[in-house]
């Protein structure tokens, strides 16, 4: 079992010139991100990277046009997480702006038809679309694109998952992340790629004189009695509107935050804030029990995304499509509840399933082995992922979980895998594939996650393989946990006004995390909330001003040591409508 040490982040330069109204604790924190003057946090949509630089684009703009022209039926084929669902969301409503008017979708059950888009996924198309777009997935889609054209769908794929050796043989694909495409960020969510198709399609059509003033097309009778293209010609449409959709999937998915992606989150973050989101997303935020006005990326990450998650995982991610979709707020309402049901179903799952991978790996300390694999024939394919990502952090050591595919289908696993710093996941997949043919049916994924199946009678030996690949690849020093902080706050700097300027300083998120301090404390009193949450307050033994603070899930029945050091982040405690500063501890140990 690891052990965590706490170490402070370096700035990678001066601070250049700040305003006196940002806080010298904000500048450094900026630094220690890479950021040094002002121009790199002013996250405007003007600054956005040019759709044009995207490889393949042309052509799926090119296919696009004729498709809306042509008045095409065309399908977007999703995925079952967020990214997949704002995606599709964001696809769907965005074609309908831009005047495509036979526009559905269709999400694969994981438990039905696999992974993206599938052949069992395009024989369950009835009717038979004319185009296929697909969001989040695809790139690895060899069979299910080679299906859609032997049924005479065209295809154009939309992704951001690194490539394998093949890619499907689609019309048009657009992914920042092939081999020789020239886009500045390769860090776009699939949400993101289909937004930038958007854009780039909607220059293409104001290019062509699509879009004509509305007073052209509802003269005379030509509206009520005509149902040629001219009826679909409007004004350009804003495609801000569905900014909300992107920074959503964007922060879900866990993409590294660049300064491109932090454009699309602050953009759409203020959209939520300002009440001018979806009614999915409102109705999404309200059940999670979230400010709108104060809204922030982390409740994105930990509220929102996890209720929209939760449907892929356990039943059908069509329900959180639909929450995305409505524009009746009654009817987003519904369906959040109901997603919030479903997410609290997967809470006790989780529970249950990571108390048994913890009593599976409880002598892992006594064990060399590097690469971690857990199966437990029980276990809900659509939680592993979880399972993984809480045991990679207790372990520090990379982790793949696995389940049967189905109940139906024992035969087969299903497996879950989340790496640590260092350690490529898809790459040692692909390592495992090479030396192995065959061991592995299916792989994909990126540095930190990755998915895969194989057969159950294969797991030892994959096991053996995987920890093979990780033992040979990582060092030793990197089993040892890290957390990285921005270091003390000098006296008296715990104010509500810092709290509040980093809180409007993000948005935060990968890679560019939120704002982390380490400081000595007394502990000068505290109490168990709940369960297991703690409520301190610490005393600063330098001027012996006195900080409330909260710890979540940390009391297992021992009473925090007297002198401590603290690890936490400077936040803001809304009580009854008065703000006052404290502490959100996020690690503790004796000092």
């Amino acid at each position: 079992m690891s052990t965590l040490r706490l170490r402070r982040r370096e700035a990678s330069g001066t601070p250049g010139d700040w305003p006196d109204s940002v806080h010298p604790v904000l500048r450094q924190v900026y630094a220690a991100r890479g950021v040094l003057a002002p121009a790199e946090v002013e996250h405007r949509l003007a600054r956005l990277l040019s759709p044009q630089a995207l490889g393949g684009i042309d052509a799926a703009v090119t296919l696009l046009l004729e498709a809306i022209r042509a008045d095409w039926s065309i399908v977007v084929a999703g995925d079952y997480d967020c990214d997949g669902a704002t995606g599709t969301a964001v696809a769907v409503r965005g074609l309908r702006l831009l005047g495509a008017r036979k526009v559905s979708y269709a999400i694969p059950n994981r438990f039905v038809h696999g992974y993206g888009l599938s052949p069992a996924l395009v024989e369950s198309l009835q009717p038979t679309p004319q185009l296929i777009v697909t969001v989040d997935n695809g790139v690895a889609s060899v069979a299910g694109v080679a299906a859609a054209k032997a049924h005479g769908i065209q295809v154009i794929v939309t992704d951001h998952h690194l490539p394998g050796e093949q890619l499907p043989d689609c019309d048009a694909m657009v992914n920042p992340n092939l081999v020789g495409d020239s886009f500045p960020s390769k860090m776009l969510a699939g949400v993101g790629v289909m937004f930038y198709l958007l854009l780039a399609l909607r220059a293409r059509l104001r290019e062509s004189g699509w879009f004509a003033r509305v007073e052209k097309c509802t003269q005379g009778k030509a509206l009520s009695d005509s149902r040629d293209q001219d009826d679909r010609k409007s004004t350009e449409p804003d495609l801000s509107s569905l900014l909300d959709l992107v920074a959503l999937g964007t922060v879900a998915d866990l993409v590294p935050l660049d300064f491109n992606n932090r454009v699309l989150v602050e953009a759409g973050l203020q959209r939520i804030r300002s009440g001018r989101a979806c009614a999915g997303i409102m109705a999404l935020v309200e059940v999670g029990k979230r400010s709108l006005a104060t809204l922030c990326s982390s409740d994105l990450g930990f509220a929102v995304g996890p209720r929209l998650n939760a449907a892929g995982r356990l039943e059908d991610m069509r329900l959180g499509v639909e929450c995305l979709l409505t524009d009746d707020a009654a009817q987003a309402r519904r369906h959040a509840e109901r997603l919030d049901v479903i997410n609290h179903e997967r809470r006790e799952l989780q529970a249950t399933m990571v108390a048994e991978a913890e009593t599976m790996v409880a002598g892992l300390k006594h064990v060399e082995g590097v690469g971690v694999t857990l199966y437990e024939p029980s276990w809900h394919a659509g939680v592993i992922g979880l399972v993984a990502s809480k045991l990679k952090e207790r372990l520090h050591r990379p982790v793949i979980a696995f389940a049967p595919a189905s109940e139906d289908d024992p035969d087969h696993l299903r497996g879950s895998a989340r790496s640590i710093a260092g350690f490529h996941i898809r790459d040692a997949l692909a390592a495992i594939d090479a030396r192995q043919p065959g061991l592995i049916e299916r792989f994909g994924g990126h540095a930190m996650a990755a998915g895969l199946s194989l057969k159950a009678a294969d797991y030892p030996r994959f096991a053996a393989a995987f920890d093979a690949i990780a033992t040979e690849l990582i060092a030793p020093e990197r089993l040892q946990a890290l957390l990285y902080t921005d270091g003390e706050l000098p006296p008296g700097a715990a104010s509500l006004d810092l709290a509040r300027q980093l809180r409007r300083a993000g948005p935060w998120g990968q890679a560019f995390p939120e704002p982390l301090f380490d400081n000595l404390f007394e502990c000068a009193g505290w109490k168990v909330m709940g369960a297991s949450h703690l409520r301190l307050q610490l005393r600063d033994p330098r001027d012996g001003t006195l900080h409330d603070a909260v710890m979540f899930n940390a009391y297992h029945g021992q009473s925090p040591p007297p002198r401590l050091r603290a690890a936490y982040e400077l936040t803001i405690n809304d009580w009854q409508g008065r703000e006052s500063p404290r502490l959100l501890l996020r690690h503790i140990e004796p000092a």
